[in-house]
């Protein structure tokens, strides 16, 4: 990254501003939950609203609604004019409907905010030390079925969202040479299982996970009408000595090796390397940081790595492409194709040396 020169009142501005940066996102998150945004965005071609119609439609008091939007027009997400009505500026407007930023916003307060008091316990301690503000897990996959219905929420629609824009894509990428045998490693809610079953009438697909997941993942493959051609394999990633089945064609794993730490992952490819033939490919998906093309994306990338300090295991992170590059090779195999697909994902084609 490039050096920026940068005068003393701007950077003590953005210090300060970082400083607080806490206030204005609870902020954001009450006039959304409110529905002060909405209310006010109704308004656009009238001008917009002040602060006691506000308060009315919204069922809050002028008190409450004033506070709010005296730090949101300081933060520019809104502007008030001459006669103290409000609407929304562009960056109010991207808050409160963008798709991206709403996916964003809800995976940092519902999952992330209250743990991330703990990071530099985490930090210091190389665990998750903020989980314990959603459970008592190990982990947080260990949790992932247990968590309450609106962190699930908050926590899946994260993790598709960013691999949902390039699904097809690596689906078709996956199945390119007809295989009959499909692992998915890290199988989540069986999403891809179902729609390998459905682009490909003739493959089969083995789900391995841990068992809380698979339990899930296959009842949505059974309420698909897929029982007959996913099975499942239980598997502990981290244990000893974790197996895989052997007999795959195509070892299918997307963004799932950002979940564990560099030594876990060339554990976790050397299980899958060592029940590869020579013409079994192993395709990893992954956002890695160097490969993104907007710096808000790497922003966001890196805001999750610290998301898995203290949230997710204490000890992974979004690596780099080289890095993974050189995980894969320390694990015996070598990646014989570098695919970009979609915006953010790149997939590594991976085959024994």
């Amino acid at each position: 990254m490039s050096k920026q020169t940068s005068k003393a009142i701007d950077a003590i501005q953005e210090a300060q501003k970082i400083a607080v940066a806490p206030f204005l996102f609870q902020a954001v998150v009450s006039l959304r939950k409110l529905g002060i945004f909405d209310i006010i965005f109704s308004m656009r071609r009238k001008g917009g609203i002040g602060i006691a119609a506000i308060a009315e439609q919204a069922k809050v008091s002028e008190y409450g609604v004033g506070v709010l939007l005296e730090i949101a027009e300081t933060g520019g997400i809104v502007d008030q004019d001459e006669n103290g009505n409000f609407e929304l500026t562009k960056t109010g407007y991207f808050l409160a409907y963008n798709e991206t930023v709403s996916v964003n916003l809800n995976f940092t307060q519902d999952v992330c905010y209250k743990g991330l008091y703990h990071l530099n316990d985490a930090i210091l301690n190389g665990k998750p030390e903020g989980l314990k503000e959603l459970g008592n897990w190990p982990t947080i996959y260990e949790g992932l079925s247990q968590l309450t219905p609106e962190v699930q929420k908050a926590w899946f629609e994260f993790d598709h969202h960013y691999s949902d824009g390039s699904f097809q894509e690596a689906l078709d990428t996956v199945l390119r040479g007809n295989p009959k045998h499909v692992f998915d490693v890290g199988a989540n809610t069986g999403k891809f299982a179902i729609a390998a079953c459905k682009t490909n009438p003739d493959v089969n697909v083995k789900m391995v996970d841990l068992p809380g997941q698979l339990k899930k993942a296959i009842k949505n493959v059974e309420n698909a009408g897929y029982k007959d051609r996913v099975t499942t394999h239980e598997i502990d990633r981290l244990s000893d000595n974790p197996q895989i089945p052997a007999g795959a064609d195509v070892i299918w794993m997307s963004q799932f090796l950002d979940c564990f730490s560099k030594e876990e992952i060339i554990k976790i490819v050397s299980t899958c390397a060592a029940k590869m033939t020579d013409d079994t490919e192993l395709f990893i998906m992954e956002t890695f940081t160097d490969r993104q093309q907007f710096e808000n994306a790497r922003y966001i990338l890196e805001a999750t790595s610290l998301y898995f300090t203290v949230m997710a295991n204490g000890n992974s992170k979004m690596y780099q492409a080289g890095v993974m590059k050189e995980l894969v090779e320390q694990a015996g195999l070598v990646v014989k194709e570098d695919i970009q697909v979609g915006l953010y994902h790149t997939i590594f084609v991976c085959k024994k040396k």
